[in-house]
């Protein structure tokens, strides 16, 4: 089975616009239709609470036409066109959808930033972690929505496997970013959002890409927008995963960054699994 996970940033920008970005964006979406993966997670759609409209979804099944779409926004009173995900998977595959609220702090259960589907043999989990924000603002709750999606996850690995994904807004190690000294106080890389990633992974959970790539190095999922030689220089920040139960790890067959070109921001995530 192959599964695909990308921060999209705008799913109506990347389909609609005629921006020089967007273009880029839809180069992504070429790439990710080649592929033709059996499920595919996007996180960061901003859609409107009442979700895509019948534009969106006719310019979606251009590139995809044989999948299930399911969605959850973000809904009051949280912001609108804010935070999202978006899961399609293969028509003939049994899913069962369900939008979790984890008991998060704030608005962050109404942001639309978890979407399960139950498929017969396993959940998959879409999730887009919350920024610890500018000045660390949201850094507490950030920690308290760790706990509460370990638990969550951990709970639902008691019945079944679990396959998470999404971008989880944290580099883990030293070895996931690019320049590690200068960024210990930086959102994604302060030692509780670290140590947040590390108490999931104790709950049962295996990242991926490390399980299959050992301590490699220079290998990234994101590169700053707003610095034009980010990814030239390969500048960039590993903070995209697909974790799972321990119990399929060894059912990982590969796990790696999807070329996204020129595009900065995320990069897609591939996973490949015997399950």
């Amino acid at each position: 089975m192959k599964l695909i996970s990308w921060n999209i940033d705008s799913l109506n920008a990347a389909l609609t616009s005629s921006s020089d970005r967007a273009v880029l964006s839809r180069n992504v979406l070429e790439t990710l239709k080649s592929e033709n993966a059996d499920i595919i997670a996007i996180q960061e759609t901003k859609l409107p609470s009442d979700g895509p409209s019948n534009k969106l979804m006719d310019e979606l099944a251009k590139y995809f036409p044989d999948y299930e779409v399911e969605w959850v926004s973000s809904q009051p009173p949280a912001k609108k066109g804010y935070a999202g995900t978006m899961t399609l998977y293969k028509k003939g595959l049994n899913a069962v959808k369900s939008a979790p609220k984890i008991g998060a702090p704030s608005t962050m259960d109404d942001e639309g930033r978890l979407l399960t589907l139950e498929f017969d043999k396993f959940f998959f989990v879409n999730v887009y972690t919350p920024n610890a924000g500018d000045g660390l603002k949201r850094l507490s709750e950030r920690q308290e929505w760790d706990k509460l999606y370990g638990d969550y996850i951990k709970d639902l690995s008691a019945k079944k496997p679990v396959i998470g994904c999404g971008d989880f807004n944290v580099a883990h190690k030293e070895i996931d970013l690019a320049n590690p000294a200068t960024n210990h106080m930086s959102a994604g890389f302060t030692d509780e959002e670290r140590e947040g990633f590390t108490n999931i992974l104790a709950k049962g959970f295996t990242d991926t890409f490390r399980h299959v790539h050992g301590d490699v190095k220079d290998v990234y999922s994101w590169w700053a927008q707003r610095i034009k030689t980010s990814k030239i220089n390969n500048s960039g920040w590993r903070i995209d995963y697909f974790i799972v139960s321990d119990s399929i790890k060894d059912k990982v067959t590969k796990s790696e960054m999807v070329d996204s070109g020129p595009r900065q921001d995320h990069a897609p995530i591939l996973l490949e699994i015997d399950i």
